[in-house]
């Protein structure tokens, strides 16, 4: 009982940072050492949860992504194929660099310093771009020239580190190369699909995929969970994002970030 109400946990905060410019994998790991669920079947269960986000993109973009509904309109078809092009564009820089880098990266840097070390540049990097208001120049996905799409995919390799986030990181460098801030999320959603499938099929394979029937069970509940909770979250961060900033969320990553240092390394030695 005590692991489905674990799984029950880093289900919802999975669902509720993976498409926040907070950082899921910084909350997981954090949240991991927390609750002590940590061990090969933990490595495990936060990469299955990360697949029940994704389909809840899937699902909730799905109009957009796969027009395959004879009820749709031909515009609406039509631009399904340049959306995905692009996005095929900015996912070669993580499929080449997390090919080469990603083992270092975690074996390196998944760890409370860095992460709470990331929360923080990453925060007042956001406050900067949200108090300098660059202009916006391109207002539809399917306006986007490939090499911008490249360069997003560039920013997207920043999430490596943990504690980055990669919708944050993704979302930065849109609104940095002059998309619209609701073009820069709605875009960070879609090249989170074969990013996140990718990483997660990788992780998979590296870990292996040897469960017992009650770690099945236990999945189940995290992959469930994270999947509403995602599809929620997407639903309100889309309607937020219309007329309000981000300013809100780089103040909540201070905060959590000043936050880890004290908990992992302030009050250890208050403590003594």
């Amino acid at each position: 009982m005590e692991n489905f109400l674990k799984a029950l946990i880093l289900g919802i905060i999975e669902g509720i940072t993976e498409f926040l410019p907070i950082s899921s994998t910084g909350h997981l790991i954090i949240a991991n050492k927390f609750i002590k669920f940590t061990g090969s079947f933990a490595n495990t269960f936060d990469i299955v949860i990360q697949l029940g986000a994704i389909l809840s993109v899937v699902i909730y973009f799905w109009k957009d992504l796969f027009p395959f509904l004879p009820s749709l309109n031909k515009e609406k078809i039509a631009n399904s194929l340049p959306i995905w092009k692009r996005i095929i564009v900015a996912f070669i820089p993580a499929l080449l660099i997390g090919g080469f880098l990603g083992k270092k990266i975690e074996e390196y840097l998944f760890n409370s310093i860095v992460v709470s070390a990331a929360l923080i540049i990453g925060g007042i990097i956001l406050i900067i771009i949200e108090k300098s208001k660059p202009k916006s120049k391109f207002e539809k996905i399917s306006s986007l020239p490939y090499i911008i799409c490249f360069y997003i995919g560039l920013f997207q390799c920043l999430a490596m580190v943990p504690g980055t986030s990669r919708s944050g990181a993704t979302i930065i460098g849109a609104m940095i190369l002059g998309t619209t801030r609701s073009v820069a999320a709605e875009f960070s959603f879609f090249l989170a699909i074969p990013t996140m499938f990718a990483a997660t099929a990788y992780s998979l394979l590296k870990t292996g995929f040897s469960i017992s029937m009650l770690e099945l069970q236990i999945l189940a509940v995290g992959f469930v969970v994270s999947f509403f909770t995602a599809w929620a979250v997407i639903a309100a961060f889309m309607s937020y994002i219309r007329n309000n900033n981000f300013i809100p969320f780089a103040y909540y990553r201070i905060f959590l970030g000043l936050f880890i240092i004290f908990w992992f390394f302030g009050l250890p030695l208050i403590r003594r």
